[in-house]
């Protein structure tokens, strides 16, 4: 464990640091060359007091609290401590190192206790609620009504309105979340890198295809282990090895390695950490006056409550359910036909799921890699996005990158005005966590009248190069990475004013709509020609693989909806307990899978001791979100499928102004009323996952 000097990082004053300038870069982007990890500690200490400072003027301006000299103010503070935190944030997770965990470790309660000190701030809140009380004498916009609301009810959730004996407690509370926040995912990602599955018999290669072979033989070696094959729980590494190997054992190793991350009883167990933070979740909730921290979290979502997510949850569930039952049946008739003997289990559901897929529609998920090039994939969410927005995309060598597998692009308007700035990182690497994600270096406001434009970035962990073939994506890799280029396409059209309800900040249960909406146009006709050509040939994805495809469209939905929606119950009942009482982690998690009936052969998509999205992201009691934004994007897709045209301009037009554009800077389903018409249709979905 590496510890910094506090005397190495005294020298490091504002002017000599590249986090606290004001970059004179093309665009303003990061300047990844110069920064170094020593930056980061002075960087925070000093943008934290520069807040601090905004802060203090704006609590000492003696003129009647008014919305532009307080709300806006308010907005408009904390330019720099975002600015480093942000970048930060992003290295945190992707370019990570014992040195990024050790500061983050520090840096965390800082951020905490900075937090902390503005909400309970008496002062500063008796102006905000100055404002508020008044709102109705204002001529205010919708959007700065927005704004308003946002900030007072924040100030509120935030313990403003706590005696002082309850902020302290509160404070306390949110420190040690900060910490076992921070431990919780470095605990998961050190567990992911430290196994590896070497292959040494090339018996035991058998069933895997070429490409799985050739990518594993490569790692073994960026390993030094000469003529030896190395499989991780990495996706890109573990998924085509369970859907190919024969060698049932070592698929049993390699799937228990992964569901047992942060559950092997030693240094890197999450199960207290876990159990310690719902815990303190309810503690904090209770003491704003909420039943539990579901209850304190949905309040500012479109579910609005814990009943209306569990009804959603509840209604796909039965038919779900039913649906994978009789994907097991399928399954285990395979493996009786071919003499196994033994039940299906969970690590032999790819593999024969695979069989199945083969059977039923002459469909080997490998015979599609060769048309998915991940640059061709690009190329073709650009392409969509050109048709649907009008917008274009130009690659840039003039920028710094962190890392150089990242790729930079300038998004402009058809007329060539600019847009933003696009960061692509997609494939993997000990130093970046699991998952794929979308966040933003500068996001999209304006400020005296001149639009400040986005820096987003877009992140993944996809099937890397191998030798001289490209990478070349599976399926369920092009669905991914669509589905970033939604949340990416949210920050870069984002035309609002003021940073609190830009691009993403909107209810976290519709922030994934605009991204799932895009995975409908990745497998459509009229847009998978455009980029599905084949590697080697260039030949264009033949029709008869692609009905293939469409047939194959519901294969397998029992289980990616069970899966789904088993982590989504876990999530929802760690965070509506009542009271503070720290649980037996494993023993919840059973007695919660047993209560709705989840079958033996599945296991959730997370179990809790790696479940990041919410013991260590921003998804706590919000794992659910992703299917209430189906419903949407189900029901949004199909106005352009009832169109006729689902590259319809107009109603890109609309869905661009009233959905990518407008952020939260008004109510979510009016702004989808405002495009659809009506409310969403919840059979879309059910239609579109084939459960009716």
């Amino acid at each position: 464990m590496m510890i910094f000097s506090l005397a190495l990082f005294a020298n490091l004053n504002a002017e000599s640091n590249p986090l606290l300038e004001d970059w004179k870069t093309p665009f303003g982007t990061p300047p990844f060359d110069r920064i170094k990890t020593e930056h980061y500690l002075p960087a925070f200490k000093e943008a934290i007091e520069l807040h601090k400072k905004e802060i203090s003027d704006i609590i000492e301006n003696e003129d009647k609290p008014t919305f532009q000299n307080t709300i806006a103010a308010l907005d408009y503070s904390g330019s720099k401590l975002k600015q480093v935190q942000r970048v930060f944030s992003a290295m945190n997770e992707s370019m990570s190192s014992n040195e990024m965990t050790q500061l983050s470790k520090e840096i965390s309660p800082m951020l905490s206790k900075h937090k902390d000190d503005i909400n309970l701030n008496e002062d500063l809140f008796k102006k905000v609620k100055a404002v508020y009380e008044n709102k109705d004498k204002m001529d205010l916009t919708t959007e700065e009504n927005k704004v308003l609301e946002k900030y007072y009810k924040d100030f509120v959730r935030g313990g403003a309105n706590l005696s002082d004996k309850e902020k302290e407690k509160f404070r306390e509370i949110n420190r040690e979340l900060s910490i076992l926040s921070v431990q919780f995912g470095e605990n998961v990602l050190k567990e992911t890198n430290k196994f590896e599955l070497i292959i040494d018999n090339e018996e035991d290669l058998a069933g895997l295809p070429e490409n799985v072979i050739s990518t594993a033989s490569n790692s073994a070696k960026e390993k030094g282990y000469e003529n030896k094959w190395l499989f991780t729980i990495h996706k890109p590494s573990m998924i085509p090895f369970l859907q190919y190997s024969s060698k049932r054992d070592l698929r049993e190793k390699l799937y228990k390695a992964y569901i047992n991350k942060g559950d092997n009883n030693d240094e890197l167990d999450n199960k207290k950490i876990l159990s310690k933070m719902a815990m303190l979740r309810v503690t904090r909730a209770n003491l704003l006056g909420y039943n539990t921290h579901a209850d304190y979290v949905l309040e500012e979502n479109m579910a609005g409550n814990p009943n209306n997510v569990y009804e959603l949850l509840d209604k796909l569930w039965k038919p779900a359910l039913e649906r994978a039952k009789g994907e097991v049946k399928e399954m285990q008739n395979i493996i009786d036909k071919e003499n196994g003997g033994f039940k299906l289990e969970p690590w032999d559901w790819w593999y024969y799921a695979e069989k199945v897929k083969k059977e039923k529609y002459d469909l080997d998920e490998d015979e599609l890699r060769p048309y998915f090039e991940v640059n061709n994939v690009i190329k073709g969410v650009f392409t969509l996005s050109e048709s649907l927005f009008g917008i274009q995309f130009e690659e840039r060598n003039d920028i710094s990158k962190y890392h150089p597998d990242v790729k930079v692009f300038e998004v402009k308007e058809a007329d060539g005005t600019h847009i933003g700035i696009l960061y692509t990182d997609y494939f993997p690497r000990e130093s970046k966590r699991g998952g794929a994600w979308m966040d933003e270096f500068r996001r999209q406001h304006k400020k005296d009248g001149k639009m400040i434009t986005p820096i987003i970035y877009n992140v993944g962990n996809f099937s890397k190069p191998t030798g001289d073939k490209p990478a070349l994506l599976s399926l369920d890799e092009v669905h991914t990475l669509f589905h970033e280029f939604g949340h990416a396409l949210h920050g870069l059209l984002s035309n609002c004013t003021y940073e609190s309800v830009a691009a993403t900040e909107t209810p976290r249960d519709f922030v994934e709509f605009p991204s799932q909406v895009m995975e409908n146009w990745a497998l459509h006709p009229d847009v998978i020609k455009s980029y599905a050509v084949h590697y080697q040939t260039g030949e264009v994805i033949p029709d008869e693989l692609l009905n293939k495809v469409k047939n194959a469209a519901l294969f397998n939905q029992g289980f990616a909806t069970v899966e789904y929606l088993a982590a989504s119950y876990l999530d929802m009942n760690w965070h509506t307990i009542t009271e503070p009482i720290e649980y037996d982690a494993a023993e919840f998690e059973t007695s919660s899978m047993k209560k709705i009936g989840l079958i033996d052969e599945i296991i959730p998509r997370y179990r809790s001791t790696y479940f990041n999205h919410i013991f260590s992201g921003g998804y706590s009691a919000g794992y659910y979100s992703y299917i209430w934004s189906e419903v949407l994007d189900a029901d949004a897709f199909n106005a352009f499928v009832e169109s006729g045209n689902v590259l319809n301009k107009d109603l890109a037009a609309k869905y661009r102004k009233y959905i990518l554009s407008a952020g939260g800077s008004d109510d979510s389903m009016k702004l989808y009323e405002l495009f659809r018409g009506s409310e969403p249709d919840i059979n879309a979905l059910i239609k579109k996952r084939g459960l009716n």
